[in-house]
């Protein structure tokens, strides 16, 4: 259904959705902005390398990344025309991709909590059971919530909108996703904590460290600051869902709140999340340069000692 009106009372709406737009279009472009950034990385941490499961997440987060902040921009902007069908298709797009990715995140976190235990199968059955367990229960409830939804463009003074209105009191179903996510994430970072606890008191006690302790600083620094940023998506979240902000739900406070949670929100899926896998990649190609450096000086210096023994011999 769409809605044409030049009725003064508008205008406050029309304003807070400007601004909401300023938000929405610098999340999407920092988006975009990170992926021009980090392409050379990627092209040889990534796409140079043998294709495995964890290639497949990054490349698949990155670009749905892109995906999203494109159907963000088109969404947002109030100059350009979407109608009721359209923005229904994309409001759609817009949550099942932020399950998805936050499905391969997991994923991505499992693995590393995997390798961290040294590859225990009964840990494995654990995050394998956990996961499905969350994310299941996150589908349905999206699901739920999405049949209750229904969307409407408002053309108001020539400029266009979108509003997405709810049948009865879906507080419970929004809520519900992230609850389930939080207690994920908290029990990930736990079992990341505890092992690279165990980890460092182990190689301090053998008098070890090295390259280990290394690798295993490198994977807790990078999951500490994904955790980070999700904590903060998470406290605007809460905020959002309160009844403060629902009641009032086109003010100039509730747009620019929800603004800066939509660019939190983009940070951590598509800005964060790959960086956890493009951290330990650049760590591993760090590692083999000098690897490579030590072995090629080993090799002079012994070539040098042999030519040495030669023109003494002679």
């Amino acid at each position: 259904m769409t809605l044409v009106s030049n009725d003064p009372t508008w205008w406050p709406t029309i304003h807070s959705n400007r601004v909401a737009s300023y938000f929405m279009v610098a999340g999407s472009v920092g988006v975009i902005y990170d992926l021009v950034l980090t392409f050379g990385q990627e092209v040889e941490l990534v796409w140079m390398q043998p294709w495995s499961l964890m290639s497949i997440l990054y490349l698949s987060v990155r670009y749905l990344g892109i995906v999203y902040a494109i159907i963000q921009i088109l969404d947002s902007v109030p100059t350009i025309s979407i109608t009721d069908t359209v923005s229904h298709i994309m409001y759609n797009a817009i949550i099942w991709m932020t399950l998805a990715v936050n499905v391969m995140l997991g994923v991505i976190t499992l693995t590393r909590l995997y390798a961290m235990y040294q590859r225990s199968r009964k840990m494995l059955i654990f995050l394998v059971v956990t996961l499905l367990a969350v994310n299941i229960a996150n589908a349905v409830f999206l699901a739920v919530g999405m049949r209750r939804a229904s969307e409407e463009e408002l053309i108001l003074f020539g400029t266009y909108q979108c509003t997405v209105s709810y049948e009865g009191d879906v507080q419970i179903l929004k809520s519900m996703p992230w609850v389930l996510t939080t207690a994920w994430e908290i029990l990930a970072l736990c079992l990341a904590g505890w092992i690279a606890v165990h980890h460092f008191s182990d190689l301090q006690r053998h008098s070890a460290g090295g390259i280990i302790g290394d690798f295993i600083t490198v994977l807790m620094k990078t999951h500490v600051a994904y955790f980070s940023s999700f904590v903060v998506v998470s406290f605007f979240w809460l905020g959002e869902v309160s009844p403060t902000f629902t009641t009032d739900f086109f003010s100039l406070k509730t747009e620019i709140y929800r603004g800066f949670l939509q660019i939190i929100l983009v940070m951590q899926l598509f800005v964060a999340g790959p960086r956890l896998i493009l951290s330990v990649r650049r760590y591993r190609a760090e590692l083999m340069a000098c690897s490579n450096t030590a072995t090629e000086m080993v090799s002079i210096a012994l070539q040098e000692r042999g030519h040495m023994s030669t023109t003494s011999s002679i």
